[in-house]
């Protein structure tokens, strides 16, 4: 958020800011096969191969945090056959991306949980998490069978047996003590929310740390959505004044000279 980079020359310079993280909910696969009368999976597919594209410009960006929606908690609820399509998806991306993230000092991890996810799949990601664990470039994060509000529950759940223990009295609960219980308790919260297709609501996805992110909508699908549509995204986000709450230092003189007048 602080680094002002040059992004396109075709952009205004002047609103050139990169956020330090980016969260994506990638959305649109679907559709964007159907309206080409292919199958759902041939969308998720080429969404796949958009996360290569986009995590590699981020990286050349300097975005150092990368967050994308990739499965859902309520995404098992789809046609068995789509859902076992996306866990091979995601089984072979695993395998298929390990020279890109590593070729580009990028870090993998994980928030949500991998239990129900089928071994095989399961212990890739294990897997190429741990090889790239060493690299401290951009952290690129997966949500993974991840629900915003489930991973509050759990937050909730953690907090609530510790007071049970005594090692904490309730008093002592603060914001604090949430966000350390959160699955992402070591990413900064995101800067920069984008979604595309067109859909305009968060559905499900980091309730808690997108509570003053900027959000972006774009009605680009997934599959479509390119380095271009990047640039937009953060174009459009340098032009935002982030207040948190507060006021801008031109606003603040405003209404201090109301005040006296």
């Amino acid at each position: 958020m602080e680094e002002i980079k040059y992004i396109d020359p075709e952009a205004d310079p002047e609103h050139q800011v990169i956020p330090k993280h980016v969260a994506v909910i990638m959305d649109g696969n679907g559709r964007w096969a159907q309206q080409r009368g292919l199958p759902r999976l041939a969308g998720h597919r080429q969404g796949a191969s958009v996360v290569r594209k986009i995590t590699t410009e981020a990286c050349r960006l300097g975005i150092e945090y990368l967050t994308l929606y990739s499965f859902s908690s309520q995404n098992w609820g789809r046609p068995l056959a789509e859902v076992t399509g996306l866990m091979e998806l995601l089984y072979d991306f695993c395998g298929r991306e390990e020279e890109t993230l590593i070729k580009n000092n990028v870090q993998l991890q994980v928030i949500g949980k991998l239990d129900r996810m089928p071994s095989a799949t399961r212990k890739a990601v294990q897997r190429l998490c741990s090889v790239t664990e060493k690299y401290d470039g951009m952290r690129l994060t997966l949500a993974l069978d991840y629900g915003g509000r489930e991973e509050l529950t759990r937050a909730v759940q953690a907090i609530a047996s510790e007071v049970a223990s005594g090692a904490i009295e309730p008093h002592q609960i603060d914001e604090e003590t949430i966000r350390n219980r959160l699955d992402s308790s070591d990413l900064p919260d995101p800067d920069l929310l984008i979604r595309t297709s067109g859909e305009r609501r968060l559905s499900n996805f980091l309730a808690w740390q997108s509570a003053y992110s900027e959000l972006y909508f774009t009605p680009v699908f997934w599959p479509d959505f390119s380095e271009r549509h990047l640039y937009e995204a953060l174009t459009d986000f340098g032009k935002r004044q982030r207040r948190f709450g507060g006021i801008t230092e031109l606003n603040r003189n405003v209404a201090a000279k109301k005040s006296y007048a």
